[in-house]
């Protein structure tokens, strides 16, 4: 049935909530996960009025972000192996979040992305939005939801 799980995390809070309940989902079903990491990518703005200043800033974000998917996927892997869960690793840089997990799920051959949500209410939601909404109304694979 579901034999390869895709697990986007961030670093908050609820990132752990998703490692523990996608590896024991994982070990249930008896699939691999691919843990996934997206960096939002840095805007280009009027703020780095220099070539020079946009370069640098640039090469800050890259190596903060190798960083940081590097430090929350081994975390990540290090549960996963505990458990005796196959697992991979893979993280991008986009300015599409939503559209990055989709795309990056289906291009990695996944049955099914795994998310947690925050459980916001409507105003919550409105302010915030929710890229577990959004992925839920737009893939083409199926989206299992944690709250």
């Amino acid at each position: 049935m579901y034999k390869h799980l895709f697990v986007p995390v961030d670093g908050s809070e609820l990132s752990h909530r998703a490692m523990d309940g996608s590896i024991e989902l994982a070990k249930q079903l008896g699939a691999r996960i691919t843990g996934f990491v997206v960096e939002p990518d840095v805007p280009l703005t009027a703020a780095a009025s220099h070539t020079e200043k946009l370069l640098d800033r640039m090469k800050d974000n890259e190596a903060r972000n190798e960083q940081h998917a590097a430090a929350l996927l081994g975390q990540f892997e290090s549960r996963a192996k505990d458990a005796g869960v196959d697992f991979s690793a893979h993280h991008v840089t986009a300015y599409l979040v939503d559209q990055a997990i989709m795309e990056e799920a289906e291009k990695l051959g996944c049955d099914m992305i795994v998310m947690v949500t925050h459980g916001r209410s409507a105003i919550g939601e409105f302010v915030f939005g929710s890229h577990t909404k959004k992925i839920i109304a737009k893939s083409k694979l199926p989206v299992f939801v944690l709250h």
